[in-house]
């Protein structure tokens, strides 16, 4: 018999990709890092990793997103994350990853962080080493801020780098649509150009916090469930210097919101921008108007689960 999330020899694992509906950014540090508050909430646009016994390390890709430019040596996250299981459990063998990509490629959304998310869980099954919770999110954050919350899914407040979670709770189910600019943004390029940003207006804003928090707005409208609520409060630090850096996004939030959209942010770094829609009809004539504009367009819902086996 084959156990569920085992495909012949190898084991099925999904990961949802973001959206930061908050995100405040704190000043620099002496290090170059950033503190963060942020509060996250996984959507229904998924990675799909597979794992296979194999003798080395190796990963292929797949899917309707272009991964031409996605490395596959040991600099790639997934191999990362399956070498650093490997270490910590003893693990001889290797692993062979296949993994289907829906989530855009330096688009802000975590794409990267789900595949390693997935892969901790589908190395733990495969190798049958079960770490448990508490270590594959250990691992998960010596990957990347990102890794852990695609572990645990849902939503949830991410402190310090991002990876210092605490979950939030969320009514019912919010609307996103997703436009998917064709370019791409580098994370550490937009946090350079927010320091100069906020270099250059020094004496029109206020200085930025060492320790930020996320607004109780946030958390209220994520509770009560109403995307009017939280369309209100929708923050993000990065969007300023994102859009320096990639000036078409702000055509495309204009496009959005004057077609429906409660409200558009840029989602993380960018430069994908995340809709939020008041119901499923607003979020179909929503993605119908930015189609229609020639950008490319998903709708996804929120919240979801974080990285978990499935069968085949």
């Amino acid at each position: 018999m084959v156990d569920a999330g085992w495909d012949a020899d190898g084991v099925h694992v999904r990961a949802p990709g973001k959206i930061n509906v908050f995100m405040r950014v704190g000043a620099v540090m002496e290090d170059g890092y950033h503190d963060v508050a942020t509060a996250y909430q996984a959507v229904s646009l998924y990675e799909d990793v597979r794992a296979y016994p194999a003798d080395d390390f190796s990963v292929s890709f797949s899917g309707p997103i272009d991964t031409s430019s996605l490395p596959t040596d040991d600099s790639n996250l997934a191999v990362k994350a399956a070498k650093l299981l490997a270490r910590k459990t003893g693990h001889r063998g290797g692993v062979r990853l296949e993994i289907e990509k829906h989530v855009p490629i330096a688009g802000g959304m975590g794409g990267g962080s789900a595949d390693a998310a997935a892969t901790l869980v589908a190395c733990d099954a495969l190798w049958g080493t079960d770490v448990g919770r508490e270590e594959l999110l250990s691992a998960a954050a010596r990957l990347g801020a990102d890794v852990p919350f695609a572990l645990v899914g849902g939503t949830a407040i991410g402190t310090g780098r991002g990876d210092r979670l605490s979950p939030a709770l969320a009514t019912g189910q919010f609307q996103w649509v997703l436009a998917l600019p064709e370019t791409e943004l580098s994370t550490p390029d937009v946090y350079r150009e927010l320091d100069r940003h906020r270099e250059r207006h020094a004496r029109d804003i206020a200085p930025a916090q060492l320790t930020p928090t996320v607004d109780s707005a946030v958390l209220q409208a994520l509770r009560a469930g109403d995307p009017s609520m939280l369309a209100e409060a929708l923050t993000n630090d990065l969007q300023a210097p994102a859009i320096h850096l990639a000036p078409q996004i702000a055509d495309v939030l204009e496009l959005g919101e004057l077609n429906g959209a409660l409200a558009g942010m840029v989602s993380g770094s960018g430069p994908t921008v995340a809709f939020l829609a008041a119901d499923l009809d607003s979020a179909l004539d929503l993605q119908i108007a930015l189609s229609a504009s020639r950008i490319k367009a998903v709708r996804a819902i929120g919240p979801v689960h974080g990285a978990r086996i499935l069968g085949d």
